[in-house]
Order: C-alpha cells, then structure tokens, then sequence
C-alpha cells in the first residue's frame, strides 16, 4: 500500500480546526501530519513536516494565509508545498490573492466532507482544484485586476484549439465539460491542458485561469 497523503490543517477557529482533521484522520489513505492556529506556525511546521497538503485558512493572526501561502508555494520558493485554501464568499479578494500567491485551489468552508477529501487528494497529484461556480465568481470578478490595462492582442503560443480549450479552463469547465463542449475525448482534453501548461509554463489549472484573463483572452 502508498503511504498516506500528509496534512497539515491551519486554521484559528479550534472547531474547525479539529473537524478537518477529525474527517481527514478517518480516511485510510489521508492522515493529519500537524495542525496550527496562524499562518507563521504554519510556515515554519510546513519546513520541519513537510506535509503533502497545507489546508489553510485565510484570515488569521501573527501571519494570514495569503502571507504564508507565498511562502509556502509562490514563486521562487525552492521546495514548494501544495496549498489548499478555505474561505468563504465574503472573503472572495482573499480567495484571488491566494491564487496568485501560488495555492493549489480553494473551498468554501461550508463544502461537505466529501469535496473537502476530494480537493485534498486532488492537490496531493498536483492538479490545481477549480470549482466551477466559485471559478467564475472570484476570477470573473477580480479579471480587471489581472488583465493590462492597454495593449494590443496578446501574443500567446498556442494553437486555436489549445486556445480554445484554455478560454474553457479560464471559464471554470472541468475537463469532462471542456470535453462535452467541444466533442472531444476525455482523454484528449488531459492531453491539451498538459500541452497548455507546458508550452506557457505553467504550473497547473490555477495558474492557467489567471494567465487567461491576465492577457485578455477571456472577459
């Protein structure tokens, strides 16, 4: 058998903290390798743990989650940790400075058990976790902020299709979506998205979305 995915939970609020990680120690395949109250611990348990996953919160004492998330996974960071942050609507700027301090994906604090497991394990193979109806809320709302502000068409090296199936990502589709909307194999779509991030550098989905309405190819 592999050895079990490593977390370790970051959050103020003790009840929640110890709920994450009532539900993610029952699981046979996750196990909960420490938990912090505030973004500095976190940081410095990260460095002597090394979980697989950092479930952060985002606002909290000594250092916020944003803060230590770009400490944990941004860039230039030589060992970086996958990061997946929890919030909730009302915190949707957060959500986005996240993002682009490098976490893998986000939830929202009210999601059920079950998509919390499922966003750890899919952070843990390092894909990025994107939920469609928050994708489009936080990005489409902060999109002003990422894209130039002048400019002409950006010059982006991919081909129409591969365009395409990144407009699709930026729009918050899941790869079974992109698929059905393009008539395309599953299969097929795994394979333009691995393309996408290699050609523009990339590290996952997240930073995909971001790339797209950076450089104005999505509204």
């Amino acid at each position: 058998m592999s050895a079990p995915v490593r977390v370790l939970v970051c959050d103020d609020q003790v009840l929640i903290r110890t709920g994450l990680s009532t539900i993610i120690d029952a699981q046979p395949d996750l196990e909960v390798a420490g938990e912090c109250g505030d973004g500095r611990t976190a940081v410095e348990l990260a460095g002597r743990l090394r979980p697989d996953v950092v479930v952060m919160d985002v606002r909290m004492p000594v250092l916020d989650g944003i803060e230590a998330t770009r400490l944990l996974a941004g860039a230039g960071v030589e060992h970086p940790v996958k990061v997946l942050v929890v919030t909730t609507f009302n915190l949707d700027e957060y959500v986005y400075e996240a993002l682009r301090a490098g976490a893998s994906g986000f939830l929202l604090k009210d999601a059920p058990p079950d998509r919390l497991l499922h966003g750890i394990r899919t952070v843990a193979m390092g894909s990025a976790l994107l939920d469609p109806e928050v994708t489009r809320r936080l990005v489409g709302r902060y999109a002003a902020r990422i894209r130039p502000a002048e400019g002409g068409a950006p010059d982006v090296p991919l081909t129409p299709r591969e365009l395409e199936v990144l407009c699709l990502i930026a729009d918050g589709l899941s790869n079974s979506e992109i698929a059905a909307a393009l008539v395309i194999s599953h299969e097929t779509v795994k394979t333009f998205v691995s393309r996408i991030l290699a050609k523009l550098g990339l590290r996952d989905r997240v930073q995909a979305v971001v790339y797209a309405y950076r450089h104005g190819l999505v509204t």
